[in-house]
């Protein structure tokens, strides 16, 4: 039987995705507290996420919807993060938002119901999300030390990983806007070909930018004024074939001048008010190398 998860790599075709659909609010749930930009629209979140399915389902991806069950998990909606899966299995995350520590308990649900053998997970002190989490190429990940994924986390990851001939490569990223804002990795980069990157390139680390210059990636620079719209945040669903969020059309321009082929969708609630793109709604369970 033909293995159903794996796949080292951002940029491989998208065959199978995890996504769960907003969760209904309540009123014990504070948007302020989870730091989203207004009140939450739960109208409009199960809107765009639907469209945002029924997108994947028209290029190919087998969608596999999950549920939340819980109202207090609003941020589930961004399966990303939680788990990490690789060619061997699912590494269960420790979140570095202490409200998202529940996210990990529905992960391990959802991979044991998927059967995807769960081969460890990051132990406290550490701290990894799978944002901060990038595959360069199949024996390289990326991983951004953040408010949100910490050097203990890191090095876990990297023993963790080792087993399969994965080296992980620590990339500092800046204090920015402090704990209380959200700063992933992926939050400034993005692989959208295997030689083939969006970036914005003033918040990263110097040695990580020569890093992929050095390993022959091209970069594909953001606007200022599309950082803030998740200009940076793109999903690729195969090699050059990207999603990104419509508001950020000088990017799209940018990357169509590279050879990529680039698809919208609306997030105006389950993107832009909680501030996480299209890698964050999404968890690739199987990428075909």
């Amino acid at each position: 039987m033909e293995q159903q998860w794996g796949g080292h790599s951002m940029v491989a075709p998208l065959k199978r995705v995890l996504v769960y659909p907003p969760a209904p609010a309540s009123e014990a749930v504070s948007w302020q507290e989870f730091g989203y930009l207004r009140p939450m629209n739960h109208k409009q979140a199960v809107e765009e996420h639907a469209a945002l399915r029924r997108l994947l389902s028209g290029e190919g991806v087998e969608v596999i919807s999950g549920e939340i069950d819980n109202a207090r998990l609003q941020d589930a909606i961004f399966p990303f993060d939680p788990v990490i899966t690789t060619n061997a299995g699912a590494i269960l995350c420790r979140m570095g938002k202490e409200l998202r520590e529940p996210e990990v308990d529905l992960a391990e649900q959802t991979m044991t119901e998927l059967g995807i053998p769960i081969i460890g997970r990051i132990e406290a002190p550490g701290t990894v999300e799978g944002g901060d989490c990038l595959w360069i190429d199949e024996l390289t990940l990326a991983a951004g030390e953040t408010y949100r994924t910490n050097a203990e986390g890191i090095r876990q990851l990297g023993v963790l990983l080792k087993q399969q001939g994965v080296t992980v490569l620590r990339v500092g990223l800046p204090y920015w806007h402090g704990p209380a804002e959200c700063l992933h990795l992926l939050s400034l980069i993005s692989m959208v070909d295997e030689k083939l990157a969006v970036v914005y390139l003033p918040l990263l680390e110097v040695a990580f930018v020569e890093f992929l210059r050095e390993r022959g990636v091209q970069l594909v620079e953001i606007p200022d004024n599309e950082f803030s719209t998740q200009g940076c945040n793109v999903l690729a669903l195969s090699p050059g074939r990207c999603l990104l969020l419509k508001e950020n059309p000088e990017t799209a321009r940018r990357l169509e001048a590279a050879g990529c082929e680039v698809l919208f969708y609306t997030g105006d609630e389950i993107s832009h008010n909680r501030t996480g793109g299209p890698t964050c709604l999404t968890r690739p369970i199987l990428r075909a190398v």
